[in-house]
């Protein structure tokens, strides 16, 4: 089946759109049942509430546009707000970044300490969500060879020497496990679920040049994996969305 690259911006909102794939893709990273999710891509809204006839406005949008289209970094951000089988909600960013370039630590940790200065809304009530990360990236670690990494946290009893099996709602708020996909390195695997989410971001077996579409050669198994590729199908060959993502 020909799908698009989900790690170009249009294609990979278009997927996270959909409630289904978006729980599939949180959860399986995660490990956790996800029973509800809103996903919220971070773009220039901010531009919309601006008096745009303003010269000074648009001075400043011609400027913002032209950074985005000179930089050749490429990034992407998302936040989802998710409630899990426990109960427990959690806010996660989700970053991609397709870099020619050395990647700029800055950039990631700004954006981090932006999310945590934020209060969340929960039912019309302010309150502090822990925060999980994850992390696609379109280059390698060179010193780490597998696809998919964890970064969790343990609870040390340091006067006992023992884990600590107890959760503190003061510490969630404050620190926070962390998910890195590294796509170049996602090999043929296709048996856990791990796996066949992975297959979607591999990047091989493309179908031009410029990396838009490849050729999905796994079976479509699952109802998850069935309805992801039917989405990236789509973004892949109808012409309006195809140009999105040539654009």
């Amino acid at each position: 089946m020909l799908i698009a690259n989900p790690i170009y911006d249009v294609v990979f909102k278009r997927m996270m759109e959909n409630e289904r794939v978006a729980k599939f893709f949180i959860g399986t990273l995660l490990g956790q049942t996800i029973e509800a999710v809103e996903v919220k891509p971070q773009e220039f809204t901010f531009i919309k509430d601006l008096d745009q006839d303003d010269p000074e406005v648009q001075q400043f949008i011609k400027e913002k546009i032209q950074e985005r289209l000179s930089i050749n970094v490429f990034r992407l951000d998302f936040i989802a707000t998710i409630k899990t089988e426990t109960g427990e909600q959690k806010k996660v960013l989700i970053e991609i970044q397709k870099a020619k370039n050395q990647i700029d630590l800055m950039r990631f940790r700004n954006y981090l300490a932006e999310q945590y200065k934020k209060e969340d809304q929960i039912n019309n009530q302010r309150t502090i969500l822990p925060i999980t990360t994850i992390y696609i990236l379109g280059f390698k670690l060179p010193e780490i060879e597998t696809a998919c990494i964890k970064v969790e946290r343990n609870y040390k009893d340091l006067v006992n020497n023992k884990i600590i099996e107890k959760k503190s709602d003061f510490i969630e708020k404050l620190t926070h496990d962390s998910f890195i996909v590294q796509v170049d390195r996602i090999t043929n695997n296709y048996s856990t679920k791990l796996d066949k989410l992975l297959s979607i971001f591999e990047q091989q077996h493309f179908t031009d040049d410029k990396k838009i579409t490849k050729e999905f050669v796994h079976e479509l198994d699952t109802e998850d994996i069935k309805i992801t590729t039917d989405i990236l199908h789509f973004a892949g060959t109808n012409p309006e969305e195809r140009k999105k993502i040539e654009i």
